[in-house]
């Protein structure tokens, strides 16, 4: 009898569920025409579908995980550096390694590095060809190496994104040693432009504070877009560069913030540290326009360093993660380099992981996590972590902690030439690595290759 009692409960919770559901849905499409009907339950299934697919936590069976490595101007410097002639043919021998690797490592993205010092490593009507493919600045290689990567990349069934550098103009302090067709050296020469180019510690930055800076980065940005078939524009951690105490509200662009309070451009109460963090802010408000007005499927990303105390200091980077993650029209994804062990003293990995996925809970801003290839098997003996950095399982580690959270959706190692200790073809740094530290890149490489 008690049995059959529960039964009766039971068929009545289920009739009353199923009739509120048929109630929701009649009322949803009772004034749809039969196709109209049609795609609204098909849109149904297809996001049900996509639920279902994002409750997985393992991100190496997932296809919908985005598995990435970074390709930097220094495996560019290593190729035009290591052949005999740099031409196509050679070019494309290069990226083919590499996107064969990328393949048996179950890589989907590749972030390629286009403008790495205020230069292009594509045909550009604001940028002179990057040293790091021809030899030389403003020097042509001969052929168009994004072109090309796009093409190979989706051939092979990869997605390619364009990884920029918007301020950063050199390492050195000397304008003379620029191309004659640099718009840094161009801007230099007149008394109305000069302050477009800041010096700073023997390097060259573009002045984040100046319009004509931004609207440059964004013609730069529209070009790609427009020209070539990438899937993605990327940035990473290079804003401001780190300054003192002693010295942030009195150097670099200083000398515009108090132009601005004196014309009443900003209020008298602004601080500097806000207002480089607004300067930041209209930029990359800016660039995410510039790429969705031509393409909404093309996706807009920053790698933000990781340490989210270091991004919120009064003394570098001035990046309002704060206002990317909570507005709409900013990014579509962040990527913060957590470059380090669970060991380590400053930002233990699943400490600041955990930091990441709680700022991100509620943003639909996608989480992936950039991972630290390049500091495995370091020799660096100081470094908090040290031990983990000699451990083949730490990255496996670390993977797996990233399966654990429901808001990870991908990931990124730096860079591509760690994966590839054992090439002799091209002069990558990695080449002259004790074979200790060979034998672990190795084998974290193939352990990579086994999931």
């Amino acid at each position: 009898m008690k049995n059959l009692i529960q039964n009766i409960i039971l068929v009545i919770t289920l009739t009353i569920i199923i009739l509120c559901s048929y109630a929701l849905v009649q009322d949803k499409i009772n004034s749809l025409n039969p196709s109209e009907i049609y795609l609204f339950l098909k849109n149904q299934l297809q996001t049900n579908h996509s639920k279902n697919d994002n409750q997985s936590t393992d991100l190496s069976d997932n296809p919908n995980t985005y598995k990435a490595v970074w390709l930097s101007y220094l495996e560019f410097n290593a190729y035009q550096n290591s052949v005999s002639e740099n031409n196509e043919e050679a070019f494309r021998d290069f990226f083919q390694r590499v996107l064969n690797r990328c393949k048996k490592i179950g890589l989907n993205h590749i972030i390629v590095h286009v403008r790495p010092f205020g230069d292009a490593l594509y045909e550009s009507e604001y940028y002179p060809w990057a040293a790091c493919i021809s030899g030389k600045q403003g020097k042509s290689p001969g052929y168009d190496p994004l072109k090309i990567m796009v093409e190979m990349a989706h051939k092979e069934g990869i997605k390619i994104e364009a990884w920029i550098n918007p301020f950063r103009i050199s390492s050195g302090s000397s304008i003379s040693e620029l191309s004659d067709d640099n718009q840094a050296k161009l801007w230099s020469t007149s008394p109305e432009t000069e302050r477009n180019i800041l010096t700073y510690e023997n390097a060259l930055y573009y002045n984040p504070a100046s319009e004509q800076v931004r609207e440059l980065i964004c013609n730069g940005v529209q070009e790609i877009v427009n020209n070539y078939n990438v899937d993605g524009i990327h940035m990473d951690d290079y804003f401001y560069p780190t300054f003192t105490k002693e010295t942030y509200t009195h150097v670099f662009d200083a000398v515009e913030y108090e132009k601005a309070k004196e014309e009443k451009r900003i209020a008298d109460n602004t601080t500097i540290e806000d207002w480089r963090r607004e300067n930041i802010n209209t930029l990359v408000s800016e660039i995410y326009k510039t790429v969705k007005t031509i393409d909404k499927n093309v996706t807009f990303g920053i790698s933000p360093a990781g340490n989210l105390a270091n991004l919120r200091s009064n003394l570098e980077y001035y990046v309002d993660i704060d206002t990317w993650i909570k507005k709409e029209g900013y990014v579509d994804y962040i990527m913060p380099q957590i470059y380090w062990g669970f060991t380590n003293s400053q930002a233990p990995f699943d400490k600041t992981l955990d930091q990441w996925v709680k700022l991100t809970a509620n943003s639909d801003v996608r989480l992936y996590i950039g991972l630290q290839l390049y500091r495995m098997g370091t020799t660096d003996k100081e470094q908090t972590d040290y031990e983990e950095l000699q451990s083949t399982d730490l990255i496996t580690k670390e993977l797996k902690q990233l399966q654990k959270e429901t808001k990870v959706t991908g990931y990124c190692f730096f860079s591509y030439q760690y994966l590839d200790v054992d090439c002799k073809k091209y002069q990558f740094d990695s080449n002259e690595f004790s074979e200790p530290r060979k034998k672990i890149l190795k084998q974290i490489t193939e352990d990579l290759m086994k999931k």
